[in-house]
């Protein structure tokens, strides 16, 4: 007797054998949820280099197409009677992207660790000062509440018993851990250094052959997939590849902007730490909504221990800049390379930060807006099939009022 796979019977038990697999993969995955941890973290780790690489090649994908469009136009001499016009300007355009890649980092390196140690000396020199006026202003305040003065020198000499306990009973004894700590750090500055050349050279090797992992990509899921579901999946993919290059691209341009004019003003007032505090600024303002309070909190302390005026003036600038950047730079920039509404890009970004912290909350966005894209579009391709609208404003009013006909316009007044 031959099986006939079309059966609805065989279909529903094949089914059924797989929901049947997957529950028990899933129950599986709880309970040996330390191992798999473990296990994707050592596999993170070797792949870190590669991933790298392919963070490198896509951010400056841009770069290397105009330098090899414009070194293609220059007629080159032919080598052994052979036109090699895209080879060599392949070539020079790899040594732009390279130069790219050093002269960022370097120059961000250059630029942020002297203003550091400087800040960290000036904070080491002025602590102690800073602490005694500290000291001396309670003390007067202390004097003019005299009710208070017992208690909170109690509670002030209990702290400093406290203190000194943990000293003597944890600290001390645990140096050994403090210091496998710090070579743990050093090891583990040393395997980024590392695992960023590395990645450089896969940068070049991978931005040199993107045109042929697309057409391997393309055959593949030609192969797999139906001739209709293969062309949904591939425009899919451009779609979600022009919303985050989109978005990326221009978030960090609008964040350069934002850096270079922070450093300019505060540089024209002659305030502290001009060049530090404008990077901090800078960075932090690639996370959207929440970026600026993250870096301007940190500034403005730094500001604070040399001049409180300083750090209120600086603090008026922010929010005047960032204002700025909400209303004209960014919407110039961006535009609307997301289309999210801004409730969910708020959810975005908390659900991407508390995911995967910094990352997540730079591309939580665009993640979710392909998402958010995605089901939009498999929503209006089932009321299609049903003959209903996919006019949103045919949805407002369907219940609530009795006699609204779809298409017509309605208000609440």
């Amino acid at each position: 007797m031959k099986i006939r796979f079309e059966s609805k019977y065989i279909k529903t038990g094949v089914t059924a054998v797989l929901s049947a697999i997957v529950i028990i993969l899933f129950f599986f995955a709880i309970l040996r949820m330390d191992g798999i941890i473990k296990a994707l973290g050592i596999m993170t780790g070797i792949l870190t280099p590669f991933i790298y690489g392919l963070v490198m090649a896509y951010l400056l994908c841009p770069a290397y197409n105009l330098a090899v469009r414009r070194c293609s136009k220059v007629k080159w001499p032919r080598i052994r009677g052979k036109d090699r016009t895209i080879t060599i300007s392949k070539g020079i355009a790899s040594v732009f992207t390279v130069l790219i890649i050093l002269g960022i980092v370097f120059g961000f390196l250059w630029m942020i660790i002297p203003q550091l140690i400087e800040s960290i000396v000036n904070i080491a020199k002025t602590l102690p000062s800073s602490i005694e006026r500290l000291l001396e202003w309670i003390q007067v305040k202390f004097d003019q509440i005299p009710q208070i003065t017992g208690p909170m020198e109690q509670w002030l000499g209990d702290v400093t018993t406290r203190f000194t306990a943990w000293v003597e009973e944890i600290l001390i004894p645990e140096y050994e851990s403090v210091l496998t700590g710090i070579s743990d750090g050093l090891f583990g500055v040393l395997n980024v250094i590392k695992n960023f050349f590395i990645g450089i050279v896969i940068c070049v090797f991978f931005i040199n052959r993107k045109e042929v992992f697309a057409a391997q990509s393309k055959k593949l899921v030609l192969a797999v997939l139906k001739e209709e579901s293969a062309d949904m999946f591939l425009k899919g993919s451009a779609f979600t590849n022009k919303t985050f290059s989109g978005f990326i691209t221009g978030k960090i341009i609008d964040s350069a902007i934002i850096g270079v004019i922070c450093f300019i003003f505060m540089s024209i007032f002659g305030w502290p730490y001009s060049a530090l505090i404008s990077i901090i600024i800078g960075v932090t303002n690639i996370i959207p909504f929440f970026g600026p309070f993250i870096g301007a909190i940190p500034s403005a302390l730094l500001l604070l221990m040399e001049d409180p005026k300083i750090c209120l003036y600086f603090v008026i600038f922010i929010l005047i800049l960032q204002q700025v950047d909400g209303n004209i730079i960014g919407p110039k920039i961006l535009g609307d390379s997301t289309g999210l509404p801004s409730f969910w890009v708020l959810f975005a970004i908390l659900v991407g930060g508390g995911l995967f912290g910094f990352v997540g909350m730079v591309v939580g966005i665009p993640i979710f807006a392909v998402i958010y894209a995605y089901i939009c579009f498999a929503v209006n391709k089932r009321l299609e099939k049903k003959g209903m609208s996919t006019d949103l404003r045919d949805y407002k009013y369907l219940y609530k009022y009795k006699n609204y006909k779809p298409g017509e316009e309605y208000s609440d007044d």
